[in-house]
């Protein structure tokens, strides 16, 4: 994957989660920044298809249709 330089302001209270992130699990404050981009931008994605179909879809309630 190849990596682009970008801009980013953020808060001085996110950047000390950040900072402590980094250092509690040995990598770069980089690597937080970067796997939170990542998380973000998977979870905001338009989905061209449904999660699930109707046929992978059960009543949990019990109710016949």
């Amino acid at each position: 994957m190849a990596l682009k330089r970008i801009k980013v302001y953020a808060d001085d209270s996110d950047l000390v989660l950040i900072k402590e992130a980094a250092i509690r699990l040995g990598v770069s404050e980089a690597e937080i920044i970067r796997e939170g981009i990542h998380r973000i931008a998977l979870a905001r994605r338009a989905r061209d298809e449904p999660f699930v179909t109707d046929e992978e879809t059960f009543d949990l309630v019990g109710h016949a249709t």
